[in-house]
């Protein structure tokens, strides 16, 4: 897990996003990539009428957002005395990609070439990272991404909660994880009971990652009447956690929009880093 992409959305703050992504840089000694990421442009547009053409869709508004996203990644990195490389960097660095601004589906597509992408989490706010950069990343990059909370994380992989129930998209993600599990002090295999689908039990799990040199132990919990999304994230906070591992949509994206879900739940609400997989 040493290379690292981060989408810099050039409408968001992104401070966490880029504090969780130096974070894990230093923790791996990881190479951090940024690039600059727009709104997806369609690319045909009915009008009968004059119009004023939006700044998104201006070509030298457009290469200036780029430019400006650039910036703000480049003063990060040089805040914190990251050195800059170029080719095949080795130890803790960090590069940009393209001077053009990417539409959402570039996170997906470019982050294949990644271990690990890091976006912010989606807030109601009007700066806020924006949902479908996150599912972009998540359902077409075929890598686990970092979802980064609001604000900036003191930790990260310390301490940390696996939200296990059973699923195929969780067992994934535990796999991505294992770079960081053996570096964790604890790591919590946490089920909520009412929250699983057929699979192995949080101590089977917690069995396999101990035989590989992690230092887990399995705990079940009840709900107490809450959500399962919310019992996670209860439960993870007064473990201690500093990272959350977990399946991403378990059940349908539509599902989830239309009922609720513990995927949905945790995006609206987390204030851990989350790593999750589809």
């Amino acid at each position: 897990m040493r290379t690292i992409l981060v989408p810099v959305e050039t409408h968001a703050f992104l401070r966490s996003a880029l504090s969780t992504a130096l974070r894990l840089g230093r923790s791996l000694g990881g190479y951090v990539e940024g690039f600059a990421l727009g709104p997806e442009i369609p690319d045909v547009y009915a009008v009968d009428v004059p119009v004023v053409v939006l700044p998104i869709l201006d070509q030298p508004a457009r290469r200036e957002m780029a430019a400006g996203a650039r910036q703000q990644f480049e003063t990060f990195m040089h805040e914190h005395r990251v050195p800059e490389r170029f080719g095949e960097p080795s130890g803790l660095s960090f590069g940009w990609h393209s001077d053009a601004l990417q539409g959402d589906t570039y996170a997906g597509d470019y982050g294949r070439a990644f271990d690990v992408i890091v976006v912010g989490r989606p807030t109601s706010g009007d700066h806020s990272p924006r949902l479908a950069t996150l599912e972009e990343a998540l359902f077409n990059s075929g890598r686990p991404v970092i979802v980064a909370p609001p604000l900036p994380p003191s930790s990260l992989g310390h301490s940390v909660v696996i939200a296990w129930n059973g699923s195929t998209e969780t067992a994934r993600a535990i796999s991505f994880a294992m770079p960081l599990l053996l570096m964790a002090e604890k790591v919590t295999v946490l089920t909520i009971k009412s929250g699983t689908v057929p699979g192995p039990t949080g101590e089977q799990i917690a069995r396999t990652l101990r035989i590989n040199g992690v230092p887990a132990h399995a705990l079940d919990e009840e709900d107490e009447g809450r959500s399962v999304g919310e019992a996670i994230l209860l439960n993870a906070q007064e473990i201690g956690a500093d990272l959350l591992v977990k399946g991403a949509y378990t059940h349908s994206r539509l599902r989830q929009m239309i009922f609720g879900g513990p995927t949905r739940y945790l995006l609206e609400h987390s204030t851990l880093p989350m790593l999750m997989a589809h």
